[in-house]
């Protein structure tokens, strides 16, 4: 298998916003820290698996379409040369090139059926081939769901462990742990796609807070109406 680290912060971004999220919504609404447990981990295995499934028929979807579009280029190259050919001429005469230097790139790109193939899928389709598989993107998506979306739900395990009833407390720590997390993540992910760190550490830290305190209000406000 092959770790994907693109689909692993995917996951983790999501897991960690939505476990938290349940964490926020029924410490709002007053809930035993057992009820917190349970529900937290029934979202964690459940949307985890259901977000690694979703992404697994996703990419294998893509990764059907980009083979049937290139069946059927290389349908159109054999049966339909010259057409093809003339469409290899328009596209890079539109890229500037003309005249000799034009007649010449047509030729070597013709030349050689795969290369011929490859340039119209991206050129003409906008398609590029993925080779990721699909098994190992929804796998890294389902660890890092887990791994981080597990987060929020250590210190009421603590707690519980440890005798302790005080949601608050245990809140205290899930909330800087899980904002912790977002950042850590975002981080992950600024440097995986070499962009400022720090800034992509806050934008996850202000999304995850976000649904953290929108889902608390939420659970807040419906303790109070049926209180």
């Amino acid at each position: 298998m092959k770790w994907h680290f693109d689909d692993f912060i995917y996951g983790s971004i999501d897991g960690a916003v939505t476990t938290f999220a349940i964490v926020a919504g029924v410490v709002g609404a007053s809930l035993s820290p057992s009820i917190i447990l349970i529900l937290g981990f029934a979202n964690l295995f459940a949307d985890g698996f259901s977000m690694a499934a979703a992404n697994y028929q996703a990419s294998k979807a893509r990764n059907e379409f980009v083979q049937m579009k290139r069946r059927q280029e290389e349908w159109e190259i054999d049966n339909l040369e010259e057409q093809e050919i003339d469409e290899i001429r328009e596209i890079y005469r539109e890229k500037g090139f003309k005249d000799e230097l034009l007649e010449d790139v047509v030729r070597i790109i013709t030349s050689k059926r795969k290369v011929w193939v490859d340039t119209m899928m991206k050129e003409e389709l906008g398609l590029i081939e993925d080779e990721k598989k699909p098994l190992d993107s929804s796998v890294s998506t389902f660890v890092g769901f887990n791994l981080i979306g597990v987060i929020p739900l250590v210190p009421f395990m603590i707690f519980m462990v440890l005798g302790f009833e005080s949601n608050s407390n245990a809140f205290i720590y899930s909330t800087i742990s899980v904002l912790s997390a977002f950042f850590l993540v975002g981080m992950i992910k600024g440097k995986i796609v070499k962009s400022s760190m720090i800034r992509a550490g806050i934008i996850t830290l202000i999304i995850g807070g976000v649904a953290a305190m929108v889902a608390y209000i939420v659970g807040y406000g419906l303790n109070f109406l049926v209180s």
